[in-house]
C-alpha cells in the first residue's frame, strides 16, 4: 500500500478522539465499549498495561459489534503479535523501532507508531506513514512544537497523546497537523470503578462534539 497510514484513517473516520483506556477489571470492558461507542466513539484503545488487556480486546470484539477495538503500548514483536491474535483491529506503540516496523509488515494491520523526534518521524515518512502518534504530547512540546512541524514536515500528520484533555483538545485538533488526539479523560478511574456508564456516555458525547 502505498499509504500505511489510509488504513487506520478510514477505521478513524472523522472521529476527533480516540479513547485511550486500561482496563483494571475484565467485566468492565463490555460495558465501557458500549458507553463510548453510545456517545460517538466507537474507536477505542485498550492500552496492554494490565492482565487483563488481551482478553478484554476480545470481549470488545466479540460483543460490542458497534465498536473498533485496537491494542496500545505495543513495545515489542512480541505484544505486536498477541495484539493482533486477540483480534484488535489497529495497533498503537508509544515509539517506533525496526523490529516493530518488520512485524507491521508481516501481520499489516492498520498501525499507529509513536514518534517525539524529527528523526523519528523522518524515518515512519521513508516508510510510507503520513500519520504518526505524538507522545507525550504535552510534556514534549505541545501544540506549540507540532505547529513548528507543519512546513517542515508537511507530508506527516498527527495524533498527539499524553496530556491531552477536555481543556486543550481543541487547541491541538486546531492545528492543520493534526487528525485527531488520544486521551483517557472520556472514562476516569472514579467512573469505572463506580460503573458510571451514563456518565462516561456524556463525556464521549462532548469529547466527539470537539472540533479545532
Amino acid at each position: 500500500m502505498d499509504d500505511p497510514s489510509a488504513l487506520f484513517l478510514a477505521l478513524l473516520g472523522r472521529q476527533p478522539v480516540v479513547p485511550v483506556i486500561k482496563i483494571d477489571r475484565l467485566e468492565h470492558a463490555v460495558p465501557l465499549a458500549r458507553a463510548l461507542a453510545a456517545g460517538g466513539l466507537p474507536l477505542i484503545e485498550i492500552t496492554m498495561r494490565t492482565p487483563v488487556a488481551l482478553d478484554a480486546i476480545r470481549a470488545v470484539r466479540d460483543e460490542v459489534p458497534e465498536a473498533v477495538v485496537g491494542a496500545g503500548t505495543i513495545l515489542n514483536p512480541r505484544h505486536y503479535k498477541e495484539a493482533a491474535e486477540a483480534g484488535a483491529a489497529f495497533i498503537v506503540s508509544p515509539g517506533i523501532t525496526a523490529s516493530l516496523l518488520d512485524t507491521w509488515r508481516e501481520f499489516d494491520l492498520p498501525y499507529l507508531p509513536g514518534v517525539i523526534t524529527p528523526g523519528e518521524m523522518m524515518l515512519l515518512m521513508e516508510a510510507g506513514f503520513t500519520l504518526a502518534k505524538f507522545f507525550p504530547a504535552d510534556q514534549a512540546g505541545g501544540a506549540a512544537f507540532l505547529k513548528s512541524l507543519a512546513s517542515p514536515l508537511a507530508g506527516l500528520r498527527f495524533c498527539p497523546t499524553g496530556g491531552v484533555s477536555a481543556e486543550n483538545a481543541a487547541t491541538y485538533l486546531g492545528l492543520p497537523n493534526v487528525v485527531c488526539v488520544g486521551g483517557s479523560w472520556v472514562a476516569p478511574d472514579k467512573l469505572l470503578a463506580e460503573e458510571r456508564w451514563d456518565d462516561i456516555t456524556a463525556l464521549a458525547r462532548a469529547a466527539a462534539a470537539i472540533h479545532g
